[in-house]
């Protein structure tokens, strides 16, 4: 009699269970790594279409340099500069010219990114580590190719690598490579930038240093748009200056022979 006044009641009780909704799974996605696993990439490549050089890596930087008057404590010595040299007051036969005729200049990657997320550009700033590089001049416009030749790693205008002239130029580049990223860096708010024991440790250690200009030359280093014909308008006066070293030693030989 009370097995069968129990077995309604373990009926209902099974009947309960089976329809009482099993508990929600988390079915957030996973959280995100917030240590780096990859390699820094860049999608863009980086271009000084001035000279037709290119690089893929995170920044590229144009270096120019002019043969100059210094003067010194025991007169004057002849030195390549990254700014312009003020030679005003200085004795004649020194005299500088008025301005560079190229500037320095710096481009930086703004599609870094690791892990498939952005890098900020302080973390290419602050980390990143520039290389000298020898560029392919396959690219260098014709105008450009009769002024200037390979020196070194980069081009030079002079005639004479061993014996340059005051006003002679010298153009190089360097490149950004990024480090390692892993413990520098963390994922905030979808991108990455340098940590805060890293970004402490980045203020407290020599800066990255900036291409050189000379303050009172600043207003002159703009360099001349490509389109414009800048680039020719240097390639003539550089070749202009060359026939007139020319003709004066032309001249200063015909005047021995005399």
């Amino acid at each position: 009699m009370r097995a069968a006044l129990l077995l309604p009641i373990a009926l209902f009780v099974a009947a309960t269970a089976a329809q009482t909704p099993a508990p929600a799974r988390d079915s957030a996605a996973p959280p995100v790594a917030t240590e780096p696993v990859g390699e820094p990439r860049t999608a863009a490549t980086l271009r000084d279409r001035e000279f037709g050089v290119s690089t893929r890596q995170f920044g590229l930087d144009r270096q120019v340099e002019m043969y100059q008057w210094r003067a010194t404590a025991a007169g004057y010595e002849r030195v390549w500069n990254a700014g312009r040299i003020d030679s005003q007051g200085y004795a004649p036969g020194h005299e500088n010219p008025p301005s560079l005729p190229l500037e320095n200049r710096r481009w930086w990657s703004d599609s870094a990114s690791l892990d498939g997320r952005p890098i900020e550009a302080a973390v290419l700033q602050g980390l990143g580590e520039w290389r000298m590089f020898r560029p392919n001049f396959s690219r260098l416009p014709a105008n450009l190719a009769a002024t200037f030749q390979p020196e070194g790693d980069g081009l030079g205008s002079a005639e004479n690598p061993l014996d340059p002239q005051i006003g002679d130029l010298r153009v190089s580049w360097r490149e950004l490579r990024l480090p390692p990223l892993e413990g520098k860096v963390e994922l905030v708010d979808g991108r990455w930038r340098m940590s805060a024991a890293t970004a402490a440790a980045a203020l407290n250690a020599a800066p990255v240093p900036a291409p050189v200009a000379a303050p009172e030359a600043e207003g002159a280093h703009r360099i001349w748009p490509w389109f414009g014909g800048g680039a020719l308008v240097i390639a003539i006066a550089l070749v202009g200056r060359r026939r007139r070293r020319a003709k004066a030693r032309a001249l200063g030989s015909d005047d021995k022979t005399a």
